[in-house]
């Protein structure tokens, strides 16, 4: 009888972390709805094309490598698949309900892959526009079969590898990864804009902004509306277990406070937009939802809701006035990603010690840092090699008549576009 409920145990928390992947996984759509949304018309093939590729080409990188790298401490993948029965009982008997996870391995890297192409497309739409596709694709290479993985061996592996340090041993904590996947995925796009140079006509003389409105709106709405949903498997599937009292109302108050901080950093955004430009503007709306869930993502499980509901409030205040700084510095990002996932990130790692007194400021600030400077160092080199070597970006021609023609062959509205 205890061996079938160890077995149910197993098999729910298994099917929990399927399932909360799979929400993870729809995010990818998400971000291609968004980022098609927010470039003009003439870009829009090639930006969905970029978002397709990337999520097959991280799929297959962290297979390859990337998840033993990051967990396994080696360079190649070891076997996922051969489940042992009898250690897996003998596991759940000796942590019994309520103790660590025990789940299948394969449904563990299911789960982390798609963190992996989630980190990947905040890089794609801050680059978006001018940079060259298969330059794109060979970055992609590397930040998911190597980059990414290292810096989280550093923070979620638990144990020290490539004779680095574990940071949860300083008091870096990050539930769900406002660092260890947003703001790393905004420091490796902040390398790539830092060499790729603005787009055309984005920034005139005297510090003049000019603003190039996305094609489609309701588009990026609809993206923003399938990563809110998608980040509840984002965060809730990140408490890593369901089959216990505890977990399950610890799976509920995560819910809770991601859906309160979303909706705060979005009210909060428009509320800041009103104040600054007398409009209801309705991309810092959408920026602001988004910072908001990444504020929260560092760590939704102590706050309470009304704590959420603050936290995500200042996430979304602070995305617009990073959004404003960064085009001050003339750093061109069409989507807003660096502000989003960059600024919202670092905001969240140093409110977790406010409600989680296993973290501490020090180490939530150690462990920004040691993501930074490798995610920002490494990627700078690559984008760097991949410029001298192949180029990154595409001519001013092309830039001109649209990237879906030059890198990709057609057109995503080809009846508005005069023969």
């Amino acid at each position: 009888m205890e061996n079938n409920l160890y077995e149910l145990q197993f098999a729910l928390d298994t099917f929990y972390f399927l399932i909360c992947g799979a929400l993870v996984m729809w995010m990818a759509a998400g971000f291609a709805m968004l980022e098609a949304g927010l470039v003009r018309s003439k870009n829009t093939t090639e930006i969905l094309t970029k978002n397709v590729a990337l999520f097959a080409i991280s799929c297959i990188m962290y297979l390859i490598m990337g998840y033993q790298i990051m967990y396994g401490g080696g360079w190649l993948l070891s076997d996922i698949e051969v489940i042992d029965k009898a250690q897996v009982l003998a596991d759940s008997a000796a942590e019994g309900f309520g103790g660590a996870s025990v789940y299948s391995a394969a449904s563990d890297f299911f789960f982390q892959v798609v963190f992996v192409a989630t980190a990947m497309s905040i890089v794609s739409g801050a680059v978006a526009e001018r940079m060259k596709l298969w330059s794109f694709l060979v970055f992609t290479v590397v930040m998911t079969g190597f980059i990414y993985p290292m810096e989280g061996a550093w923070t979620w592996n638990g144990d020290d590898v490539f004779g680095w340090y574990n940071l949860g041993e300083l008091g870096f904590s990050d539930f769900a990864g406002s660092g260890i996947v947003h703001m790393a995925g905004a420091a490796a796009a902040l390398a790539g804009v830092l060499l790729l140079g603005a787009r055309k006509g984005k920034y005139g003389a005297n510090g003049q902004v000019r603003a190039i409105p996305g094609a489609n709106l309701p588009l990026a709405t609809l993206g923003t509306f399938i990563l809110w949903m998608g980040w509840f498997g984002f965060n809730g599937g990140s408490v890593l277990k369901l089959g216990d009292v505890n977990s399950a109302h610890s799976v509920a108050m995560v819910f809770l406070n991601t859906n309160a901080a979303a909706a705060a950093g979005a009210i909060a955004a428009l509320l800041v937009a009103r104040i600054k430009f007398g409009k209801a503007d309705l991309t810092m709306m959408l920026n602001g939802a988004l910072a908001g869930l990444v504020t929260i993502t560092a760590e939704p499980s102590t706050p309470t809701a009304l704590e959420a509901s603050v936290f995500g409030a200042l996430g979304g205040v602070l995305v617009v006035f990073s959004i404003l700084a960064l085009d001050k510095l003339r750093l061109d990002d069409p989507v807003g990603a660096i502000s989003v996932h960059g600024s919202a990130g670092l905001l969240g790692l140093l409110l977790v010690p406010l409600t989680n007194d296993a973290a501490s400021f020090s180490g939530q600030i150690i462990g920004a840092a040691t993501i930074f400077v490798w995610v920002f160092g490494l990627s700078f080199v690559v984008w760097f090699v991949i410029k001298k070597l192949v180029g990154i970006r595409v001519t001013e021609e092309e830039e001109y008549k649209g990237v879906d023609i030059s890198e990709c062959g057609m057109e995503a509205y080809p009846e508005f576009t005069a023969s």
